[in-house]
């Protein structure tokens, strides 16, 4: 697996907030669980991102890598994403984890994303961690929504907890999405939780 699939921002915590980007091999029906009554969305083949956070557990836990590798799961016996393998690496040399491993329930749909990321259509190729307590869903969705690169699939989508934003957004332009975060980041939280790294 590619370096380039993970960028980094912070070093000191085991919680924070992530962006999974997301790659749908074709076009699709899918319905979101209960959102909007069961409505079936036509999903277009193409790029996505999910703006997410794993805040719980404190210092002690790794809630961050749990709710990641979580992400990378699939439900029964289905193969999980490519990209699971070098996350459990990356957990382990960045001291997400205290220990080699992180056990796993089976997974249940429970999240919006959920269903788009138990499809084997679906893969996650890259993912943005940030290592920090603060909660920034909110900006992050504030920062990428308005954008020309993004569109909705659905108002609210992927925000079950919060009544204004969006958190599961098409993407055209998937190098410029990482560009602005790149530079947009540090200005977003305090830079001692935000010295960007490399694997």
């Amino acid at each position: 697996m590619s370096r380039e699939q993970f960028t980094i921002f912070g070093t000191k915590y085991r919680m924070g907030s992530y962006i999974l980007l997301i790659h749908l091999s074709s076009s699709l029906l899918l319905a979101f669980g209960r959102f909007e009554r069961g409505k079936l969305f036509a999903i277009p083949e193409g790029d996505y991102l999910y703006i997410g956070s794993a805040l719980g557990g404190g210092k002690a836990g790794a809630p961050l890598a749990r709710r990641l590798l979580r992400h990378a799961s699939r439900s029964g016996s289905n193969s999980p994403h490519a990209i699971r393998t070098a996350m459990m690496r990356l957990f382990s040399d960045q001291h997400f984890i205290e220990t080699d491993s992180i056990e796993l329930s089976e997974k249940k749909l429970r999240w919006h994303v959920d269903y788009l990321l138990d499809l084997r259509e679906a893969e996650i190729d890259h993912i943005v961690i940030i290592r920090s307590p603060q909660r920034v869903e909110h900006k992050l969705s504030e920062l990428l929504e308005p954008l020309s690169e993004t569109s909705f699939i659905a108002r609210r989508l992927g925000a079950q907890d919060t009544r204004n934003s969006t958190h599961l957004l098409r993407i055209s332009d998937q190098g410029r999405i990482l560009e602005l975060l790149r530079q947009s980041l540090p200005g977003i939280l305090p830079t001692s939780d935000l010295v960007q790294e490399e694997p």
